[in-house]
Formats: C-alpha cells, structure tokens, sequence
C-alpha cells in the first residue's frame, strides 16, 4: 500500500534539515547540516565544486535513494513530516517535490506529451489540454510553442528545454521544486528569462536552487547557504555549511572570513 504524507500545518520552514550527514558507502560527502528552508521564496546553495550542494539537494526529493551505497543520516522533514519516515513512498515524495537538472532533458516526444506523460502517470482526471497550456504558460513558454505541440521537445532551443522541463515540473502540480544549477547550460538571454521565470514561480512554490553563478544568486534568491569543503584524510572532500542567511546578508555582511572570500571572488 502507497503511503502518502499527513497534511500537516505549514510553518515558515517548509523543509527542516537537522543535523544531517551524507554517505556513500563509507565516504562521508555532507557533515552535520542543519537548516531551515521557508516557504514560498527561493534559497540557493552556494558554494565551491565538491562541497555537497547537490548532494544535498538531491536528499530534499530522496533521489540519492536511486544512487547505489548513499546513506543519509539526521532528519530531513517536509512539512512537518519526516521524508524518511518508513512507509514514506519515495515516489510520492518526487511528485510533490520535483526537479529540473543541470542540462535541459526534455522526453523524446512532442511537446504536448513531455507535459502530458507525468500527469497521465499520476493519474490526472482534469482537461489535458488546459493543463498543458497552464503549464507552458507558468513556465512562459506558450506563446512560443503553443502552434507547434505536437513537435518534439527536442527540437526547441536549449533555454525553451529548460523552461520546458520547468513546465513539465509543474504540470504534476508539485508543492515545491528543486533546481540543480538550472542556467549553466544556457545562454546569458536564455538565463533571464529562467530567473524571470524563478520570481513568478515563487508565488506558488517553494524554490531552492544550486547555483555556481553568484551573481545570479544574489539575482533570485530571498536566502542563501553557503556550502565549502575540506579534504579528508582519503584524499575526497567532505562538505559542511558555513553560513546561512538572507541573500543580502551573506553578499554584503558576511559572519564567516570563509563566506567574505568566496562571495568576494578570492576562492572558489
């Protein structure tokens, strides 16, 4: 039997990541995190290659769960409800919290079916069409598509991808939506219109974003964690947080000598 959340009340912090460490096999990846994400704004995770930010984001919807030997420690709630709670079905966590990646990964079909297919899957009972179109156009991109559906995803721009795999997210009608480094892929025009589309999107969900690009954190993002990473004694890199804080607060007033030389370009 599929287990599905308790509705439990909303607080200010929608995710509540306590004190946790991420494995794989016996390599420790993320030491001892804890943070607050809050509802309805955009946090970006900051940070040098190697410092567990999309380890740890990835720990957010349990797609580590995919990734053979991962183990996570500590506590990870959503709403109040602990996402690895036995009985917690993984499936459902990735539905109400979706993903878009680094490199834009439309399906191989048309349009209309790269919004259709999740919804299908989930069993949506509503008009396909309305759905397809509310959700090209939360992810502005209708006007561009809307008299070529039935052609593939595949053949649209790198950044019309993108913003297609950002409707795709949401026709499933997630809750709150995780980005790993969405831009890095695309052209700086490209790259607009996707944080354009970030400050839109977060009237309706909770965002949070790894981003390399520090500029277009300070762009998007209400708060920011700020992730490094020291070398083990086996030669990896284990990563930690370091600061958290609102976006403006870490940019401009730093509490860390860590975080002011990163943010101020003499590292990373």
């Amino acid at each position: 039997m599929i287990s599905h959340f308790s509705n439990a009340v909303a607080t200010e912090a929608v995710f509540q990541i306590e004190n946790v460490s991420v494995f794989y096999d016996s390599f420790e990846a993320v030491s001892n995190v804890y943070l607050d994400i809050p509802e309805n704004k955009i946090t970006a995770f900051i940070g040098p290659s190697g410092c567990g930010k999309s380890t740890l984001l990835r720990c957010l919807n349990r797609l580590n769960d995919l990734v053979p030997g991962a183990k996570v420690a500590g506590r990870i709630t959503y709403k109040g409800e602990d996402l690895y709670r036995k009985g917690v079905d993984p499936v459902e966590v990735r539905r109400r919290i979706g993903m878009v990646f680094q490199k834009p990964n439309p399906f191989p079909k048309s349009i209309y079916d790269n919004i259709a297919f999740g919804a299908r899957i989930n069993g949506y009972r509503g008009n396909m069409n309305d759905l397809v179109e509310r959700s090209l156009r939360q992810a502005a991109l209708w006007d561009e598509v809307k008299d070529k559906l039935k052609q593939s995803g595949l053949s649209l721009s790198g950044g019309q991808q993108q913003r297609l795999c950002i409707a795709r997210a949401v026709a499933i009608e997630p809750e709150a939506i995780l980005m790993d480094e969405p831009c890095s892929a695309l052209d700086p025009i490209s790259t607009l219109k996707v944080e354009e589309l970030l400050n839109q999107l977060k009237e309706n969900y909770t965002i949070v974003i790894v981003t390399h690009n520090m500029q277009q954190a300070t762009r998007v993002a209400d708060m920011t964690a700020f992730f490094n990473a020291k070398a083990t004694e086996k030669g990896g890199k284990k990563g930690y947080l370091v600061e958290y804080d609102l976006t403006e607060n870490i940019f401009q007033n730093p509490q860390q000598e860590a975080t002011k030389n990163y943010v101020s370009g003499r590292f990373g």
